[in-house]
């Protein structure tokens, strides 16, 4: 279990070093990613390289005990760079320049940006490769976080290449993108920019494919640093940090290229279902590589600074956290950052040692922390144990919120959030995986909108439905192939036939958070007894009541009972195959107690157990194999039944006592 924070001593005068290592000892920290922001203080200007100061720290980490994630340092490019570059400074869609000052001002695509990083990463990297107190490899920080699209010149030329690769010939992208629409046919790739401002509405062809550029061209500057230090000779675990739904990059696609996934969350202390968040965060980075288990590699233990309210951590908040990280698969705890910075835009940002020093309550909690952490017994790695999986897609997520649509109010993450929620309050173990992986052992597999499904996606949920999974398909479902272009015959051709529906009309209503003066139809309430059983199902729809017209053998199971589509069906359920197989469809979105009702009754006819029973909702349950996690997040002393042994005394156990922000590890019987 590693436990550590990022160090940046380069802000710190030498004498504090020591005093640091000593510190970290104490606080029981194993590991610290180094050197992330030190481009400037390595390479103090082209061609001239300073590691006498990055020597003596990795050595004095090293002499006490201290292990080194080791930083490339491209993350943030030094003044003296864009000085004489200026052609690698990104632009944003108006043509603005994003000058120095800040961080991450590069180019993604830039190939001046590139020769320098790979400079820097080969001076790095052959220096340190063989260094023994390197365990890991940081690849630059935090991809895109501030630079979501690049629009410059350096992105257009290769915009330009990445297309040709694509297509192979301009005759294919313009039957892609249906440029014969609006007189935007192309004669030649020359002819093609980013989506930069225009009159109005932009070839929607066009932006999902720039989104993928984007990503790829994030993606080819970690697959080009990692290849530098692999050449290098080094076999330490390479990552680079992720951000969980980040919606620019596309992690599904890039988890491939990275030894083991990690992971900055950062949930909201104001937020009483932060927590919530938090969990669907962590599920989803373990569930894109479940094989390895992941490293939380930024957290805060205490206040952040960039939000508008920056409220602290509630005592054992922060050990809350950080045990729902490890019970959710995570095998290290990592903060932002080790010693609180005493200039600069993070300044006012909590660390393990606050300016206020040891005599704190942060210091405390992480020396506490530490202890605790270290008495772990190894975890077990690799182990799937959920049943259940929301079918969540970078690609869908880009389409879904793009413009043009019935309904341009749609936002992907928050709807598959508010399914998450419902499962979780439920204490039900959740992956989250794109839909061509659903196959893999699950029972219920829920799709709230899968606006944009290939070919292969629906061939995997037909065969799960076939094999005797249950599945429920959310609205705006099935609606285009993977170039966002209709198929032959309508809406839902490839999901439909296996719902047993059909779809007229997607019935857009007014958010419900528009302006009163607003006019239209803003929910669609519905209810149903389902199977006719009394264990009823009701709830308010939003934003979208489609007009759902029935084809095959189906039950309607609840309808809308208000509105222009009072009485038609809202949620039909259709039996297919010989395994007892189900395919639901739902014609609207469902708000918090419509979403926990559907839930609830498909959790009964499907026989799918919670993680524990009989939990309030305060207190999370999450299984690792034989390690359960408990914890209370914050809500009233609860106490659970549970036979095994604690994982950090080694007791035996039958019951545990949880008060506010308690957690408990138990490796079952």
């Amino acid at each position: 279990m590693h436990y550590g924070a990022d160090y940046n001593p380069e802000q710190w005068p030498e004498e504090t070093w020591l005093e640091d290592v000593a510190r970290m000892r104490e606080a029981g920290v194993t590991m610290v990613s180094l050197g992330i922001f030190a481009w400037s203080r390595i390479q103090p200007s082209e061609g001239e390289f300073d590691f006498g100061w990055l020597d003596r720290v990795i050595d004095l980490l090293h002499e006490g005990g201290i292990a080194v994630d080791l930083a490339t340092a491209t993350a943030s490019p030094p003044p003296w760079a864009t000085a004489a570059y200026p052609e690698m400074l990104p632009q944003d869609e108006d043509g603005a320049t994003y000058w120095p000052g800040s961080r991450q001002q590069f180019a993604p695509s830039s190939p001046v940006y590139r020769r320098l990083a790979a400079e820097l990463v080969t001076a790095i990297a052959e220096r340190y490769a063989n260094h023994p107190a390197i365990v890991m490899w940081h690849v630059n920080n935090e991809y895109g976080c501030h630079l979501n699209a690049d629009y410059s010149d350096a992105a257009r030329d290769a915009f330009r290449r990445w297309l040709a690769d694509r297509y192979g010939d301009i005759r294919s992208l313009n039957d892609a993108w249906g440029t014969n629409f609006w007189s935007q046919r192309y004669q030649s790739f020359d002819e093609i920019l980013p989506p930069r401002k225009a009159p109005y509405s932009r070839n929607p062809g066009q932006e999902l494919d720039f989104r993928r550029f984007t990503s790829d061209m994030l993606l080819e500057c970690y697959l080009m640093e990692r290849d530098i230090i692999r050449a290098a000779g080094a076999r330490q675990p390479i990552t680079t940090n992720f951000m969980g739904a980040f919606k620019p990059a596309d992690y599904g696609r890039w988890v491939e290229h990275l030894d083991l996934v990690s992971d900055d969350c950062y949930p909201d202390p104001n937020d009483p279902e932060a927590f919530r968040a938090a969990a669907f965060q962590r599920d989803l980075v373990r569930s894109l590589k479940p094989e390895v288990p992941w490293i939380l590699m930024e957290q805060a233990t205490n206040a952040l600074n960039w939000r508008p309210t920056n409220a602290p951590k509630a005592p054992g908040q922060m050990a809350a956290l950080s045990a729902q990280a490890i019970g959710r698969g995570a095998d290290g705890i990592l903060f932002f950052q080790w010693r609180q910075s005493r200039a600069g835009s993070e300044k006012f940002h909590s660390a393990m040692l606050p300016h206020a020093g040891t005599e704190t309550r942060t210091w405390r909690e992480a020396v506490a922390l530490g202890e605790t952490l270290a008495a772990l017994p190894g975890l077990p790695a690799g182990t799937r144990v959920a049943r259940v999986a929301l079918v969540f897609d970078w690609e869908n997520w880009w389409a879904v919120e793009a413009s043009d649509h019935p309904q341009n109010a749609l936002d992907y993450v928050s709807v598959v959030q508010r399914w998450y929620r419902a499962l979780h309050r439920r204490h039900v173990q959740v992956d989250l995986v794109p839909a061509s992986r659903v196959g893999e052992g699950y029972d219920v597999v829920i799709a709230p909108l899968l606006y944009l499904v290939r070919e292969a996606d629906a061939a995997a949920l037909t065969s799960f439905v076939e094999a005797g999974g249950h599945l429920l398909v959310g609205p705006f479902s099935d609606v285009v192939d993977e170039l966002d272009r209709f198929r032959d015959g309508g809406f839902a051709t490839q999901l439909g036939p296996l719902c047993g529906i059909r779809i007229e009309d997607f019935g857009a209503l007014v958010p419900t958070e528009a302006a009163p003066s607003e006019p239209g139809e803003r929910t669609a309430p519905f209810s149903g007894d389902g199977d006719g059983d009394g264990d009823g199902i009701a709830g308010t729809g939003t934003l979208l009541a489609e007009e759902v017209h029935v084809i095959a053998d189906v039950r309607v199971e609840a309808s809308f009972t208000g509105g222009r589509r009072a009485g038609d069906p809202a949620l039909t359920v259709r039996a297919l195959g010989g395994r007892g197989g189900t395919a639901r469809y739902l014609a609207t979105i469902p708000d918090e107690a419509g979403a926990q009702s559907l839930v609830d009754r498909l959790l009964a006819t499907t026989g799918v157990e919670p993680v524990v029973a009989g939990l309030p909702e305060h207190v999370e349950a999450a299984r690792r194999g034989p390690l359960l996690t408990l914890v209370n997040q914050g809500g009233p002393v609860a106490e659970v039944e549970v036979a095994g042994t604690d994982a950090v005394t080694g007791e035996r156990v039958d019951r545990v006592r949880l008060d506010a922000f308690d957690w408990a590890m138990v490796v079952s019987d």
